[in-house]
């Protein structure tokens, strides 16, 4: 009876093993016909194909005449699938003997680089062969080698908008610049075309099913004019030589719109050599790089004043014969002394002591509120990497002092864009406007995907009177009588402000030797059409030429001015119909 109990047991044991080893095979059965089966089609369609990455071609950037500042053309590499040679010795001499006669490469160093690659498939033998090799190579079928299409960038204007365009890295990936800024327009998608080869990896049919091609980028229309822009490189080059300055900056802007149609800063680089550029050559001045703008800053505190309704037009401030003595002492320019001037005058004359008492007409918070309204202490939102928002403190952190040393360009820090937007005010009768580089993203066929320019008019922060009396009495009589006397143009008038600024030192204080020479301004004056800045920083004072704004900057700014509104066919004309970018 115990006997037929085991034996049962050991029965019911048995068939219940069986039936979970039956399970289990059929589980694993069920597996890798259907969980697998996908795992395994790749991997077999991989044994019996050849992937070759299909490269995008990277969108072009061009200026506001279609002009190519950016541009890829073709390229192709060789590589080399390591796992199918590695394994016959003789089979690697051989296509290492094939590639050196086609290449002029030594078969020494080819076998070296595929017994050295870490990637079984893929090692890349040598870039950017040429059409011939490329024919060659094809038409030897060489065993586990194959052609790579890829794009090569280029930039035909070499130096000259460098800043603006930036540059791509290795991998054809934008690293600075509208080339960083615009990576997903300009890049494109990758695609993957699928051969099918022999054992030796030679392709032996069409590409398989699978395959996707490439979508090339997105282009870029720039509002850059690539001839304003050499109008101001070039002058700025020759005022950086002749007076062997450490660093210069130029702007040039559409007035109505933000347009930026120039920006240039020195020293520069060519994008093409960006890896044998010196870091500071790199930095785009314009927009890493705020300053304490000096006499340049006084016109934008008296339109504050002025729109707050603290000072009248013909209100005269004492300016205490060139040197006022209450707080810490005061003085004006290179010794000149005044008396009694009216706002006009104050700006005309660049008087410290005139605009310090400007100041005093404010409250703190007056003054505070109005340079936030300007834009002061933000990014004015260019659409370009590493912009700096400057720095206005807050009221709080001002000193007994600020409220006269702010109306004369101290204890502020501005960007040359910043102010050039502010004198943007000015000229368009009192509004904001955004500055911004690129007019247009449009496809391969020209069509326009986006329209990248802000609108216009969005909020007046000055009233109208005030902008246009400003421009139109102050700012050129500058010109006229002024500091500003070397940026006249023929048959055109000029509306400006000289500026020669005190460099602040990290430690304190300011470096009473070097300077910041500005100016900036804009014509015809009547409706302009463009605003300019200029900074030249450290001009040698020991050339005895002279280190002031007015000397230095303003006949930049001349020369720009002249030969701007003579190719945009503006210079004889009082009511100037410029093209909106």
């Amino acid at each position: 009876m115990i006997v037929g109990e085991r034996k049962n047991r050991l029965l019911t044991i048995f068939i219940g093993l069986t039936l979970v080893l039956f399970g289990l095979l059929i589980w694993r059965l069920v597996h890798l016909q259907f969980t697998l089966r996908q795992n395994f089609s790749q991997s077999s369609q991989r044994q019996r194909s050849a992937v070759v990455p299909d490269h995008p071609r990277r969108g072009l950037i061009l200026d506001a005449r279609g002009r190519i500042l950016a541009a890829s053309s073709k390229t192709y590499h060789v590589f080399a699938e390591p796992r199918q040679l590695m394994d016959d010795p003789e089979q690697l001499k051989l296509t290492a003997l094939e590639l050196q006669s086609i290449l002029n490469e030594p078969g020494w160093q080819i076998c070296q680089t595929i017994d050295s690659s870490l990637n079984p498939g893929y090692v890349k033998i040598k870039k950017e062969i040429n059409l011939q090799e490329k024919n060659r190579i094809q038409e030897a079928h060489v065993p586990g080698v194959g052609i790579e299409t890829d794009w090569k960038r280029s930039y035909p204007a070499g130096n000259l908008a460098g800043h603006i365009l930036g540059f791509v890295g290795a991998e054809n990936k934008g690293l600075s610049g509208l080339e960083m800024k615009y990576e997903s327009y300009l890049a494109g998608k990758q695609g993957e075309q699928m051969f099918f080869v022999d054992n030796y990896r030679r392709p032996i049919g069409a590409r398989s099913a699978v395959s996707s091609d490439a979508e090339d980028g997105l282009n870029l229309v720039l509002t850059i004019d690539v001839v304003i822009q050499r109008f101001v490189y070039e002058a700025l080059q020759k005022k950086l030589q002749e007076y062997e300055a450490e660093s210069a900056i130029g702007i040039a802007m559409n007035p109505w719109t933000g347009a930026v149609l120039a920006m240039v800063s020195l020293p520069d680089y060519d994008p093409a050599n960006f890896s044998t550029t010196p870091a500071d050559s790199m930095r785009n001045r314009i927009l890493t790089d705020p300053y304490e703008p000096g006499s340049i800053f006084k016109p934008i505190v008296a339109a504050i004043a002025l729109d707050a309704g603290v000072i009248g037009y013909d209100e005269k401030f004492y300016c205490e014969n060139g040197f006022w003595s209450a707080y810490r002492g005061i003085h004006d320019f290179e010794g000149h002394q005044y008396g009694d001037l009216t706002v006009r005058e104050i700006i005309v004359h660049s008087s410290n002591i005139g605009m310090a008492k400007i100041g005093l007409k404010m409250n703190k918070q007056q003054l505070y509120d109005g340079l936030r309204l300007f834009g002061f202490s933000e990014r004015t939102g260019i659409d370009l990497p590493g912009e700096d928002p400057g720095l206005v403190w807050s009221v709080p952190r001002w000193s007994k002092l600020s409220i006269t040393r702010i109306p004369f360009g101290h204890e502020v820090l501005v960007t040359p864009l910043q102010i050039c937007r502010a004198y943007c005010v000015f000229a368009n009768g009192g509004y904001v406007v955004k500055p911004h580089i690129v007019r247009a993203i449009v496809d391969q066929q020209g069509q326009v995907i986006e329209d990248r320019q802000p609108a216009t008019k969005t909020g007046y922060i000055l009233k109208t009177q005030v902008a246009n009396w400003m421009l139109q009495t102050a700012l050129t009589d500058v010109v006229k009588e002024g500091t500003g006397d070397k940026a006249v143009v023929e048959n055109g008038q000029v509306f400006g402000k000289t500026g020669t600024a005190n460099i602040a030192l990290p430690t304190g204080g300011y470096d009473t030797r070097n300077y910041v020479a500005s100016f900036v301004g804009g014509a015809p004056a009547e409706k302009p059409a463009v605003v300019v800045l200029v900074s030249i920083r450290k001009p040698n004072r020991s050339l005895g030429k002279g280190y002031s704004g007015g000397r230095v900057a303003a006949p930049v700014v001349r020369d720009i001015l002249e030969n701007t509104l003579t190719y945009l066919g503006l210079l004889n004309q009082t009511t100037p119909q410029m093209a909106q970018p």
